[in-house]
């Protein structure tokens, strides 16, 4: 089939277009967004309607949803398929979710849940993958200055998402709303396959919020307006998020010894900071050649997998995770990888497993061949393949 890739720069948007192509499709790709990210929509539609006069595709891909391009599909009665990599993603708000020439595919069952009965036989289901081939090439052929260099005790690549919080924006609002907010987050960041922050935001809290939050999230045009999980998934989820990986860096950094590649500020933080690194030459090496690598899952990644579970794993490197709902569906803790559910548990187990090596190993050698057996790219694609054409073909 041919396809046309729609890319804004996504870390995965190399292995899928490979998948892709492994299973013998050509792509076609758009790159615009990837360097330029304030393209008028007028400007994206008129480029991918002159792509779609140019040549013949079988459908148009991108990962997360883009509103603009059901709409042009929905003209061009062409498929649309997508595949989210990110909670949230506020355009699966728009009205154009429902148009009957999308494939919308969602990593978080959650994220699933709140959207499909917008475009029941269109919208599915589908966990993130890995390219391990990928990951083994750049292991391979690393110097060995380069092993040296990103081997460790405990590693975390990722920002702290103190930067990425706008939560400080919130002007001067009621005691009872700052302690209220204060006290629901203190809790949401302590509790692991439970997500419920939505359900104990009042309407007069959302209100009250909104009023005092310049920029607030506001939809655009023929799009579903939901205050309360704008605020949730994007205010205080990023907060919760910050709050929770500057509290775990700070803990096992007094502990263990950390290593930290984020371009956040780490300022008082007991951890060692090496700046950003390169995702597909320097990341794998961090992932394979660390003892303990760490994942903290976003808090607005509700029950789904981060791709970081799948790439760690992809890279042969041992990962111990916090908890999520989905983890023993695709997963076995303790056999696979391990998981934590308290702060106090991640202490404990890094412990363990800093002190015991080869059952380290062991568990970091079944992941890796269990993402290889069950996760690839070109698994996953050829599901997603196969769900998209039998709506179509029914």
């Amino acid at each position: 089939m041919r396809i046309l890739f729609y890319q804004y720069g996504s870390i995965c948007e190399p292995d899928i277009i490979a998948g892709f192509e492994e299973l013998g499709h050509t792509v076609y790709k758009m790159t615009l967004e990837i360097t330029k990210k304030d393209v008028p929509s007028k400007t994206r539609i008129r480029l991918l309607h002159q792509k779609l006069m140019e040549h013949s595709f079988d459908f148009v891909f991108s990962v997360n949803f883009y509103p603009f391009i059901s709409e042009v599909c929905n003209i061009y009665g062409l498929l649309y398929l997508c595949w989210t990599v990110d909670c949230p993603v506020m355009e699966l708000l728009s009205f154009s979710v429902r148009n009957k020439c999308n494939r919308i595919f969602l990593f978080d069952m959650a994220q699933y849940r709140d959207t499909v009965s917008e475009n029941p036989e269109c919208i599915f289901h589908l966990p993130l993958a890995t390219n391990p081939n990928r990951w083994n090439q750049a292991i391979q052929n690393a110097p060995a200055s380069s092993i040296q260099k990103y081997s460790g005790d405990v590693s975390f690549v990722g920002s702290l998402y103190t930067e990425k919080s706008s939560y400080g924006r919130l002007q001067p609002a009621s005691d009872y709303l700052k302690g209220y907010l204060q006290g629901i987050m203190d809790a949401q960041q302590k509790i692991y396959g439970y997500y419920f922050l939505e359900e104990v935001l009042s309407d007069a809290a959302v209100r009250e919020f909104r009023e005092h939050f310049p920029g607030f999230y506001l939809p655009p045009e023929k799009a579903v307006r939901n205050d309360r999980a704008a605020m949730a998934g994007l205010y205080l989820c990023s907060e919760i998020s910050a709050m929770e990986r500057v509290r775990t860096m700070t803990s096992l950094g007094r502990r263990f010894s950390v290593d930290l590649y984020t371009g956040s500020d780490t300022s008082g933080i007991p951890v060692q900071n090496h700046g950003l690194v390169k995702t597909l030459t320097e990341m794998p090496l961090i992932f394979h050649y660390s003892k303990i690598n760490l994942n903290i899952t976003a808090k607005a990644i509700r029950e789904g997998l981060p791709l970081r579970i799948f790439d760690v794993l992809g890279c042969g490197g041992f990962l111990l995770t916090n908890y999520q709902t989905e983890l023993a569906s695709y997963f076995t803790p303790g056999t696979d990888l391990d998981c934590y559910g308290s702060e106090e548990e991640l202490l404990e187990k890094t412990e363990y497993y800093l002190t015991h090596e080869q059952i380290r190993k062991e568990i970091a050698r079944n992941g890796y061949e269990t993402v290889k057996k069950y996760h690839t790219y070109p698994i996953r694609l050829t599901e997603m393949l196969s769900l998209a054409f039998s709506v179509f073909n029914s």
